[in-house]
């Protein structure tokens, strides 16, 4: 078993004892004890997902709005994230919308959704050789979570076009068969340039890394499959909502600014979060981020030609950001889920 196997396993361990009956009530009851204080505490993957909460960090939104900020974590996994946020190591992350309502609805969470983080921002990456959705049959795919929008996108193009989800064994696929597979976005370009897979889905800028070192090549887009799709939410602590609304206001009072930032200094964004920046807070550099943050114009146009954007009426951004959370989206999401292996 490899290193990164070995990992993302105790990871789903870890989570399952957090949402095991037994365990239900422990991990949580302590919440209020370690977030007593007023200084907010921010967990994040180093992807565009967490573009929105950096941005308030960098820019110093959050102490305009009158709060004490610590200096954002940085987790490798969203097992990891979604850990510590529980914990109540961290009170304000991005996560997963899937995932909010497997944590809220699936294991009694106590966590709320006070906003979108973005929408579209993710990409079907597969190997260079790779020409149709159809050509993954017999192959392996790799998720970051199972209840992520990726993995909800990635089995709606498999049915499209009649191939058959595995979750589970190691026997040989056949033609109309698509093994899938649990992994952190940072394995995913060694394990494809590796050929343990054939291709990925995940949060940019992945997909665009894959691309620049030549090691993949994009496929679809998500925003281009599924039309102005959130896909990571900001999760706010359940009690923190009730306890000290104006202090959770003020969280969300700077992410909204930080948001309508970024629409018009896409950028200024990319050099922020690169690994040069003064925070460092992401391994990313600059022209990786760019590719994602600010694409050029002649880069749309080729996807269009490949048929890679295949709806350029609706003008998916490869990330955009819009706060309000929209009922209708998440009615949807649902109804998606059900239809899941």
């Amino acid at each position: 078993m490899s290193f990164s196997t070995r990992h993302r396993r105790r990871d789903l361990l870890k989570l399952a004892a957090l949402f095991s009956t037994s365990n239900l009530f422990t991990p949580w009851s302590g919440l209020h004890a370690q977030t007593k204080d007023d200084v907010l505490r921010i967990g994040y993957l180093p992807i565009t997902d967490a573009t929105p909460l950096l941005v308030a960090h960098a820019l110093g939104f959050y102490e305009a709005e009158g709060l004490e900020v610590a200096p954002p974590v940085m987790l490798r996994s969203w097992a990891q994230l979604l850990e510590a946020f529980l914990a109540g190591q961290v009170n304000v992350v991005h996560l997963l919308s899937p995932m909010t309502i497997w944590a809220r609805y699936g294991s009694r969470a106590p966590l709320k959704v006070v906003a979108w983080n973005h929408m579209s921002g993710s990409a079907l990456t597969v190997a260079p050789t790779i020409q149709s959705i159809t050509e993954l049959g017999g192959k392996t795919v790799a998720i970051p979570f199972t209840y992520s929008i990726h993995n909800v996108v990635l089995q709606h193009l498999l049915r499209q076009h009649h191939l058959e989800v595995v979750l589970s064994g190691r026997a040989p696929l056949t033609n109309n068969q698509v093994r899938l597979v649990v992994m952190a976005p940072s394995d995913m370009i060694p394990a494809l340039a590796a050929k343990q897979i054939a291709g990925f889905i995940v949060a940019e800028p992945f997909n665009a890394q894959a691309e620049l070192l030549g090691v993949g090549k994009i496929l679809r887009f998500t925003g281009d499959v599924w039309k102005n799709h959130a896909c990571c939410v900001v999760a706010m602590q359940e009690q923190d909502l009730h306890q000290r609304p104006e202090w959770s206001q003020k969280v969300v009072n700077a992410l909204v600014k930080a948001q309508h930032w970024i629409l018009t200094h896409r950028e200024e964004t990319a050099r922020l979060l690169a690994t040069t920046a003064k925070h460092r807070y992401t391994p990313h550099t600059e022209a990786t981020l760019r590719k994602v943050l600010a694409p050029q114009s002649q880069e749309q146009q080729q996807y269009e030609q490949q048929g890679i954007i295949q709806h350029p009426a609706w003008q998916d951004q490869r990330i955009a950001f819009q706060p309000y959370p929209y009922p209708s989206y998440t009615v949807t999401l649902v109804e998606q889920l059900q239809q899941m292996r």
